[in-house]
């Protein structure tokens, strides 16, 4: 979870979540299971926290984790000198319930 200090421009939150997206093509990142989501929708908003925006990223195992979290590519220049806050949360996956967490395929793959 990312929170920005309050005088970060949209603009400015916009390339970072562009530039976050990338992060998806590292090889450590498993079958390019990375997705970025904000802003919250949470109701109340307050329940946010004023965090604006998450990150969700698969992993083969906690060597690969610990591969994306050494990336130069992940120690983002568009986040760390303007945030206010950052949270994060790893956890692993049961195996048995490592196909709840499959993506569907794109709409526009099935269309012939």
């Amino acid at each position: 979870l990312f929170k920005f200090r309050a005088e970060v421009t949209d603009e400015h939150k916009q390339k970072f979540v562009t530039e976050l997206k990338k992060l998806k093509s590292l090889p450590c990142v498993k079958e390019q299971r990375l997705v970025v989501g904000g802003a919250s929708i949470t109701d109340p908003i307050e329940r946010s926290k004023g965090f604006e925006f998450a990150l969700l990223s698969f992993h083969e195992d906690r060597a690969a984790l610990e591969e994306y979290q050494k990336s130069d590519e992940h120690h983002s220049t568009y986040m760390f000198p303007y945030k206010e806050d950052l949270m994060r949360y790893d956890f692993e996956v049961d195996e048995a319930d490592e196909h709840l967490l499959g993506f569907l395929p794109l709409a526009a793959s099935k269309v012939a």
